[in-house]
C-alpha cells in the first residue's frame, strides 16, 4: 500500500502502529466526507490549468457529459442492488473537452435515468454542453 511507504506519519493520520484495511476503515468511519469532496476538486482546479489547451477555436468552455454502469458485487455493496444477483450504480460524467479533465461527477443507482442528472448539472453562461439522446426529455 502506498500509505506504507510513510509509517512515519500513519499516527497523525489516525491509523496507529500499523496501516491494515480495518485500520483505514475505522479512521474513515469519523472523518467528514467533504473533507475529500473539497480536495479533489481542488486537485481538478490544479490539473485544469495546467493542462488547458486551446485546440477549439470556440468562444467558451466546451463539456461532454455521459454516463456509464459500474458493475458492484452484492455482497460487498447491497445498497447498489440493481436485479435479484447484481449490484450497479450509475456514474454520470461532464468532461471537460479543453482540460480532458473530469469537471462533474454524480453517482445515482442504475435504473435513475439520464435525463435526471441533467437536472443537478450547474451550467456554465456561454458554454456549450455535448450529451446524447439519452439526455433529452
Amino acid at each position: 500500500m502506498a500509505i506504507n511507504a510513510h509509517q512515519g506519519k500513519s499516527y497523525h493520520l489516525g491509523f496507529g502502529k500499523s496501516v491494515t484495511r480495518s485500520n483505514l476503515v475505522k479512521a474513515n468511519e469519523n472523518r467528514d466526507y467533504q473533507i475529500f469532496k473539497v480536495f479533489v476538486y481542488h486537485l481538478v482546479a490544479i490539473a485544469s490549468q495546467q493542462r488547458a489547451n486551446h485546440d477549439f477555436k470556440i468562444k467558451g468552455q466546451v463539456y461532454a457529459f455521459d454516463s456509464t454502469t459500474i458493475d458492484l458485487c452484492l455482497s460487498v455493496f447491497w445498497w447498489a442492488k440493481f436485479r435479484r444477483n447484481k449490484g450497479v450504480i450509475k456514474l454520470n460524467t461532464l468532461f471537460d473537452v479543453t482540460t480532458q479533465i473530469p469537471a462533474f461527477v454524480h453517482i445515482t443507482p442504475a435504473g435513475v435515468h439520464d435525463v435526471n442528472a441533467m437536472g443537478v448539472l450547474v451550467y456554465e453562461p456561454g458554454a456549450y454542453y455535448i450529451f446524447d439522446r439519452g439526455y433529452v426529455d
